[in-house]
């Protein structure tokens, strides 16, 4: 069983940052990949990032590429998404996962409860 609590969401102007952390119960993290999800008001909850359970491999969804990076530390059992030049559509709560495969995001083992995250002036 492992447990995934978020944390760092908030209010951010357009143009803003945050950053994203995920703590993860049990000492079976690092043997995992781990994602973000989104789901923004009214719509159906979307693919943000994944790593590898080693950090070397990651991918982002077409909409973040270039302002979003996902990371880790198994020493600390955490995950983080720093989100830089943020927009009012990446308004939405974020949920950490964790992931059998890299390979297969949308495969999913566990869940966090998620953090809102809101971009507006």
């Amino acid at each position: 069983q492992v447990q995934l609590v978020e944390s760092g969401g908030g209010l951010v102007r357009p143009g803003g940052s945050l950053r994203l952390s995920c703590v993860a119960s049990g000492r079976t993290f690092n043997t995992y990949s781990m994602g973000w999800f989104r789901q923004a008001p009214g719509k159906e909850r979307e693919f943000v990032a994944v790593i590898g359970w080693s950090g070397g491999s990651t991918s982002y969804a077409d909409s973040v590429k270039g302002r979003f990076t996902i990371s880790r530390d198994n020493a600390k059992n955490t995950v983080y998404l720093q989100m830089n030049r943020l927009k009012p559509e990446d308004t939405a709560v974020y949920y950490c996962t964790a992931n059998p495969s890299y390979r297969n995001p949308n495969d999913v083992d566990y869940w966090g409860k998620g953090t809102l995250v809101t971009v507006s002036a």
